[in-house]
C-alpha cells in the first residue's frame, strides 16, 4: 500500500514509524492541489490536514480508496465525490478537547490579567524605573462571579464549563440540542448574549451559525463583555467585532481562528484594541498531536482490517 502523508502536524517531535509499518509512505507538507495531484497519483491512501480533496484531485489519483483527515473537521473533503468513487473518509474526533479548553482560558486570563501589557512593560524597563514595589496602569479583573456564556455544548463546551465552574464563574449554556442532565443553566441564544460577561463559541460553522456574532447580536451583549472564539472564524463578522472593540462595546476579544487562514493582511481584527490573536494553535500541544497521530494511525489500521472506524462518508 502506498500512502501520501502530510507531516505538518509535527515539528520533528512526532514519529511516523507506526504508520510506516502499514505501507510505503510518501511524505509531503501542506501541498497545494497541483503538487498533491502529482505526488499522490499512484497512492492508495492520502492522509491530509487542510488540503482540499476535490473532484479534480481524485480524478488525478484513481487508485485512492482511503482519505484520512488529521483533524476533527472534514469540510475540506468533497464527500460526494468520495462516495461516488467508493472512497472511505475518516476523521479524528475529540483529540484536542482539553487543549482547546485550555487555550480558551489562556486567552481569557491574558485579557483579564493584562498579561501582554504588563510583560511588555516590564521588558521595556518600567518596573526597574518604578518608585514603588508595583504599578498598575492597566486595571485587571477577577473571573470569580462573572457570567460565563457558552454557545455550543459538545465535548469542548462541556470541558470549558467545568473549568469556568472551578473558577467560581456562573456558567450559562445555549445549544441547539437541549442537553440531558446539564448542571448549568440552559437558555436561548439572545438571553445568553444579554447575560454573559464572557461569551465563548463552541458550535459548528454552518448556514445557521455563519456570522452569528454580528452587529445586531453584538448590540444585545453587555457593554464591556469579552468574546472568545476558538471554534471557526466564520462564526463572527470580523468587521463588526472590530467596531465593537474600538468603541468599547467589547472590552476584549481572544481569537484563535479567522475567516480566511492563513490570515490576510486586510483582516479587520489586526490592530484592534484589546484583541489577542493566535494562529490557530489551540489544537496543537504536543500531547494532543501525539493523540491525533495515534488515532489517525489506528483509523487506517481498522480500515485495512475491514472494520473502519470514525468514518464520515
Amino acid at each position: 500500500m502506498k500512502i501520501a502523508v502530510n507531516t505538518s502536524i509535527s515539528t520533528g517531535d512526532l514519529s511516523f514509524s507506526e504508520l510506516e509499518e502499514l505501507g510505503e509512505l510518501v511524505y509531503f507538507r501542506d501541498a497545494p492541489t497541483e503538487e498533491l495531484k502529482v505526488l499522490a497519483a499512484d497512492c492508495d491512501a492520502i492522509m491530509i490536514n487542510k488540503e482540499e480533496i476535490t473532484e479534480e484531485l481524485l480524478a488525478a489519483c484513481p487508485k485512492v480508496k482511503y482519505i484520512g483527515v488529521f483533524a476533527t473537521g472534514y469540510n475540506v473533503v468533497n464527500l460526494a465525490a468520495c462516495r461516488k468513487r467508493g472512497i472511505t473518509v475518516t476523521n479524528v474526533p475529540g483529540y484536542s478537547t482539553n487543549s482547546v479548553a485550555q487555550h480558551v482560558f489562556a486567552l481569557l486570563l491574558a485579557l483579564y490579567d493584562k498579561i501582554r501589557e504588563y510583560t511588555s512593560s516590564v521588558d521595556a524597563g518600567d518596573w526597574v524605573k518604578s518608585r514603588t514595589f508595583n504599578y498598575f496602569p492597566w486595571p485587571t479583573y477577577e473571573l470569580y462571579g462573572k457570567t460565563f456564556g457558552i454557545l455550543g455544548y459538545g465535548s469542548i463546551g462541556k470541558a470549558v464549563a467545568k473549568i469556568a465552574d472551578a473558577f467560581g464563574m456562573n456558567v450559562v449554556v445555549s445549544t441547539r440540542t437541549p442537553p440531558k442532565d446539564c448542571p448549568f443553566k440552559v437558555t436561548d441564544f439572545e438571553e445568553l448574549l444579554r447575560v454573559s460577561d464572557v461569551l465563548t463559541l463552541h458550535c459548528p460553522l454552518n448556514s445557521a451559525t455563519d456570522k452569528i456574532i454580528n452587529e445586531r447580536t453584538l448590540s444585545l451583549m453587555k457593554d464591556g463583555a469579552v468574546l472568545i472564539n476558538t471554534a471557526r472564524g466564520g462564526l463572527i463578522d470580523e468587521a463588526a467585532v472590530r467596531k465593537a472593540l474600538d468603541s468599547g462595546k467589547l472590552s476584549g476579544a481572544g481569537v484563535d481562528v479567522v475567516t480566511y487562514e492563513p490570515m490576510r493582511a486586510d483582516n479587520p481584527l489586526l490592530g484592534a484594541k484589546n484583541c489577542l490573536i493566535t494562529p490557530h494553535v489551540a489544537w496543537c500541544p504536543l500531547e494532543a498531536r501525539r493523540r491525533l497521530l495515534q488515532i489517525a494511525t489506528d483509523n487506517l489500521k481498522s480500515y485495512l482490517s475491514g472494520s473502519p472506524v470514525n468514518v464520515v462518508s
